[in-house]
């Protein structure tokens, strides 16, 4: 959720106080039909990019019929390569390296599986690349994509590929500008922008890639730019709005991956509640979309939990019992929720800052990892790369894989993750 030098400073604590509120998610939602070119000024919810030269998989793998509950139980413990292709500086292949993370290669991937993560998750932003009158992605970034999904392929690893910060930060622009927000004005540019940008990532990841490739819908969806973002009011109106519209694009970006067919019929698709907090997922106003697919639906979340410890700057340095009480909760209500009745749980993102205090930190992630394992849930470690602390600032120290040494700067939290993997 958080990545170094972002704009703005996200209150989020709010993740743990989302009020409880009500909403319906329309359940009809479906692709348009295709069309090559825009007919009116406003086009509606139709594709426009030209299918003759989108980037299509030509591979063939057999799609194993394993659940997707134990599919997330395989996955064991993952790490996100963030602020690297979720970078938004520019609009060229070099954003990739804009917020100050080395350029991917194979030596990186290759010392994340020798080092025993099970999982990648690939944060990947695609407004800045596509173009803004026919959302046709650039080539060359799908083709980069994909290089860097093959190579944790090919170690064996399962890669989550998602959407990541697209949610448009100034919805009074829209439609000018590419991207998504979850209120009624701007849905119908919203679905657009979605149709186009899964129908292209489907055809370019489809029978080429087996179980261990899973489609994540959205990163953190929610009202950018208001009191809302993070606080949820129940007597808002525009935070009701927000939830149905989420669950409409959800339910859109499932239907446009299923259209593909082939693997991706069958495709692991997981998707989050608002802000991808698991109050927002708890709550009834959040509905997981219909699939025809039996089995193949999970659900994101993020914990960066408690707040005073694994966020807050300066926060608290002291892994309390009381925090312990805080997590033990947030699994065993996912559990209730959502595990006991088939949907498994994925922690997309997860971690405590540094606040040089590294055996408080052993035993957060030792707890957190234990405990979310006895559930079967994955969690992923939150990587940006900044783990120096500086002048006492603790904000967004989420460094823990040395990406140019393939080494571990905490190794004793590696240590703490593969321990949980453990029968």
């Amino acid at each position: 959720m958080k990545r170094l030098f972002k704009v703005g400073v996200f209150a989020l604590a709010a993740f743990w106080t989302l009020a409880l509120f009500t909403a319906c998610a329309s359940k009809d939602k479906v692709p348009a039909k295709t069309t090559q070119t825009v007919q009116e000024e406003d086009p509606g919810v139709v594709l426009l990019f030209d299918e003759a030269t989108a980037i299509k998989d030509t591979g063939s793998k057999t799609f194993n019929g394993v659940s997707a509950m134990q599919t997330v139980k395989d996955m064991t413990v993952g790490w996100n390569l963030g602020n690297t292709l979720d970078a938004i500086g520019n609009s060229t292949l070099n954003s990739e390296t804009s917020w100050g993370q080395p350029r991917t290669t194979k030596e990186m991937i290759d010392g994340l599986a020798n080092s025993g993560i099970k999982t990648i998750r690939i944060p990947t932003s695609w407004a800045k690349h596509m173009d803004k009158k026919t959302y046709t992605i650039n080539p060359e970034w799908m083709k980069r994509v994909k290089e860097i999904v093959d190579w944790a392929i090919e170690d064996g690893m399962y890669v989550i590929l998602n959407d990541h910060h697209d949610n448009f930060n100034n919805p009074a622009k829209m439609p000018a500008c590419v991207g998504y927000y979850p209120n009624e004005t701007n849905k119908v540019e919203s679905e657009r922008f979605l149709l186009n940008l899964w129908t292209q990532i489907a055809l370019a990841f489809n029978d080429g890639y087996d179980e261990h490739l899973v489609f994540e819908t959205l990163n953190e969806p929610r009202l950018v730019g208001t009191s809302h973002e993070w606080w949820f009011d129940q007597n808002a109106e525009e935070c009701k709005e927000a939830a149905n519209c989420l669950n409409e694009y959800n339910q859109l970006i499932l239907d446009t991956i299923r259209k593909t067919g082939g693997n991706n019929q069958k495709r692991y698709v997981s998707c989050p509640g608002l802000a991808a907090a698991p109050d927002a997922a708890l709550n009834p106003a959040f509905k997981m979309p219909q699939d025809d697919e039996k089995g193949k639906l999970i659900l994101s979340v993020h914990m960066y939990t408690p707040y005073k410890f694994a966020m807050e700057s300066p926060g608290m340095t002291t892994f309390t019992t009381g925090h312990q009480a805080e997590l033990g909760k947030y699994f065993s209500r996912l559990n209730a929720s959502f595990i006991s009745k088939g949907i498994p749980v994925i922690i997309g993102e997860m971690g405590a800052t540094n606040k040089d205090n590294i055996e408080e930190r052993v035993k957060w992630f030792n707890y957190f990892l234990t405990q979310s394992r006895k559930y079967g849930m994955t969690s992923c470690l939150w990587d940006n790369g900044a783990w120096e602390i500086r002048n006492n600032d603790f904000n967004e120290k989420y460094g823990f894989y040395n990406r140019r040494e393939q080494t571990w700067y905490f190794p004793e939290i590696l240590d703490a993750m593969i321990e949980s993997t453990k029968e």
